[in-house]
């Protein structure tokens, strides 16, 4: 098997390896919906958006979860399929969110008479759409998509993850506002037949936002809101250990030296543009090890430290720094991190009050 450094700065010849071998970190499960830890404000808001039939309504800064929930929520509440995700652009019409029709092609079939000459040929289904469809008997809706397209699979209800809404342009929000309201849908190419469902069919739609621009208020009063708020270190711990626990060992004093540099880099005062997150974090607990493997220097708190002071005079390389990709991702901000890091290894460690089982 190929270890870690796979890639060297000087070599005076090729060292042949077989890539296949190459042994790979264990990643972050980050999609494994019993790992997600929800805080008790997003709980209640979930079950509130349930309770009322109303489209959850998610901010929060990039890695606090937005967008794992649905697959929480799917997975909780035992329904078959993992969530429809519809990935919002700065193009997107209403329309998008249920279906899309191929026009380049159907006119081409048009003018060739080549091909289908049937609208529903070119028509794909989106997420929503797709949950609509499936939210009502396959026999009553069969004749709106072609079973080599769309496979129904009989009648179930969905999680609908609409992400990113603020991606898409201004009057996309409103312009979606009576078929989230009533949950239907028609298609114009099919003569405008109607998509329905009935109330205790309704797909469960979680919207995600980054706050890039204001939503309108008619649009927000249709919704369940919550921010999801970057977790403190406890709760953090628990991420971690319901993450990496299995891969790491969790008592180990190098995991709490690391948090602390991680909530050091997160600061308001510390200047840097884009501060990393869960996912950065996950990633660098996941790179350290490794990297202190290769050099042959024992991962300790203490060492994290030492590794990290510039001016200490019996280290050969800033450890630290060969794992700056993974957290720092700005060029602007790496200077800065820099001198965020100096200056915390020159710190009295911090007595830890979170717990790292």
């Amino acid at each position: 098997m190929s270890s870690f450094p796979f890639y060297r700065a000087k070599v005076t010849a090729p060292v042949p390896i077989d890539i296949t071998k190459i042994t790979l970190a264990h990643q972050p499960q980050e999609d494994d919906p019993q790992k997600y830890q929800p805080d008790p404000g997003l709980v209640d808001a979930v079950n509130v958006a349930l309770l009322l039939g109303r489209p959850l309504l998610l901010t929060g800064e990039p890695g606090t979860g937005k967008t794992q929930l649905a697959y929480s929520l799917a997975w909780q509440l035992g329904l078959p399929d993992k969530p429809l995700k519809f990935e919002t652009k700065s193009t997107s019409m209403a329309r998008d969110l249920f279906y899309s029709y191929d026009h380049l092609a159907r006119f081409h079939a048009a003018e060739t008479k080549q091909g289908s000459q049937e609208n529903l040929d070119y028509i794909t289904y989106n997420a929503l759409g797709i949950a609509l469809l499936r939210a009502n008997p396959e026999n009553e809706v069969k004749h709106l998509f072609r079973q080599n397209r769309f496979k129904h699979g009989g009648q179930r209800r969905s999680v609908v993850i609409v992400d990113e809404i603020d991606k898409a342009p201004r009057d996309f929000p409103n312009d979606i506002l009576n078929e989230v309201e009533e949950m239907s849908f028609k298609i114009t190419e099919l003569e405008n037949a109607e998509v329905t469902v009935e109330r205790g069919m309704r797909p469960i739609l979680v919207l995600t936002s980054n706050s890039e621009k204001h939503l309108p208020d008619a649009f927000l009063r249709r919704c369940i809101y919550y921010n999801i708020p970057f977790p403190e270190k406890d709760d953090m711990c628990n991420i971690v250990e319901a993450r990496m626990g299995q891969f790491l060992d969790m008592n180990a004093s190098w995991l709490s030296t690391a948090l602390d540099l991680f909530y050091e880099l997160r600061e308001l005062n510390s200047a840097l543009i884009k501060k990393p997150a869960t996912a950065e974090l996950l990633n660098w607990l996941t790179a350290l090890p490794e990297i202190f493997r290769a050099e042959k220097v024992e991962l300790t708190g203490e060492t994290l430290r030492t590794e990290l002071d510039p001016l200490a005079t019996d280290k050969k390389t800033l450890l630290i720094e060969r794992s700056f990709c993974v957290l720092i991702k700005l060029s602007e901000d790496r200077d800065r991190a820099s001198t965020i890091v100096n200056l915390w290894s020159k710190k009295k460690p911090a007595t830890h009050t979170a717990s790292l089982k």
